[in-house]
């Protein structure tokens, strides 16, 4: 994270460097990395590093996300921020329909705008864009959303009996290869930026890296097993996109080439995905 500047500051430019710090990455942790560990708390130091990292990460959604931002004033009423931190959770690593939020929280549209501006520049969430380059098909224009850490969207999240966990799984787990890419990302100072790919039709990339440094198109699956049907929108966006780097991360443990395309078990990749170094994209990587 990173503090604000007022206006009007000697920023000691040519001197002053910007640096964002993340939740921790699975090469940081090496063998101490536990893929369902990370899954259920996240990868936050504050709470890796607690002997009871379940309360301390109930204390960080409650006090940090909810107390301080109202203590601070940036929101006149803890109420209606709470419902929306809980009905924004079941945005994460979806496409972004702020409509559909604000008649959840029964509040106006431009309040939950303002809100989900107030956590991005808090650090906490982030939308991802839509890859247009050369578009050869009518894409959808809203953005993905994510929250800052898989941790605290499990915690923000509300489950009851009518929940799928495999719905709550998946989110989880296309939010901590997010987290992780964006750390790689920046820590790298790469130039690249991040993207995902859907059409009007449905057919979806979770995530499109695109820059001078290279071109990736990065499906996720939480399944054991691969089905051709899994491997479609990735063959779809190779058709238009032959530069690709294509690859599909799944929770199976063999690293398989199937038409061109790498599949890799997600905690293989994690631990082998490190700042300096090229993405894990063949079972040599």
């Amino acid at each position: 994270m990173f503090a604000e500047v007022s206006p009007g500051v000697d920023l000691l430019a040519g001197r002053a460097l910007l640096r964002t710090m993340h939740p921790f990455m699975a090469g940081e942790l090496g063998e101490d990395f536990s893929l369902e560990t990370a899954l259920e708390l996240g990868m936050l130091p504050v709470v890796l590093d607690s002997s009871m990292p379940q309360d301390v990460l109930r204390s960080y959604v409650a006090v940090y996300i909810r107390e301080e931002v109202i203590m601070e004033g940036l929101i006149r009423t803890l109420g209606g921020f709470s419902r929306f931190l809980e009905e924004v959770s079941f945005s994460h690593a979806q496409v972004l329909n702020i409509s559909n939020v604000a008649r959840e929280c029964s509040v106006g549209r431009k309040t939950v705008e303002g809100y989900i501006s107030l956590l991005e520049d808090l650090l906490l969430a982030y939308r991802i864009p839509v890859f247009q380059k050369r578009a050869r098909r009518t894409t959808v224009k809203h953005p993905k959303f994510f929250i800052l850490d898989t941790g605290v969207f499990q915690s923000l999240r509300p489950c009851g009996p009518l929940d799928s966990p495999e719905e709550i799984a998946g989110a989880a787990l296309e939010g901590l290869v997010a987290q992780h890419l964006r750390a790689w990302i920046d820590y790298d100072g790469m130039d690249v930026r991040m993207f995902y790919w859907r059409t009007m039709s449905g057919t979806e990339i979770d995530f499109i890296l695109y820059g001078e440094s290279g071109f990736w198109a990065i499906e996720v699956k939480h399944s054991r097993k691969i089905r051709k049907a899994d491997l479609r929108p990735l063959k779809t966006f190779m058709k238009d996109y032959p530069e690709c780097t294509p690859i599909f991360l799944y929770r199976g443990e063999i690293p398989l080439v199937i038409d061109g395309i790498y599949c890799c078990p997600c905690d293989d990749f994690l631990r082998k995905l490190h700042p300096g170094k090229p993405i894990p994209s063949s079972p040599s990587a």
